[in-house]
């Protein structure tokens, strides 16, 4: 669960990418800050990034991770 609260935070970390996963999930702001933690919602990160290879690997730099791992933890998460 903590690689998927360090993906969120990589996410929302950029206004634009922030916007377009509230877009493509429909949740709301006040969705995810009450569902941190749920693993539904928590997989819903992880398949945004799984579903964007740029973000994907973006996101495994900045966790200093491989991209495989990130797609990993979702598949778990499903």
């Amino acid at each position: 669960m903590a690689l998927a609260l360090g993906a969120l935070v990589f996410v929302l970390g950029d206004e634009g990418r922030a916007s377009r996963f509230l877009a493509l999930t429909g949740l709301t702001p006040d969705a995810l800050r009450a569902g941190v933690g749920d693993p539904v919602i928590m997989g819903a990160v992880l398949e945004f990034l799984a579903n964007h290879e740029a973000d994907l690997v973006a996101a495994a730099a900045a966790l200093d991770i491989l991209p495989e791992t990130l797609a990993a933890a979702w598949e778990k998460l499903r």
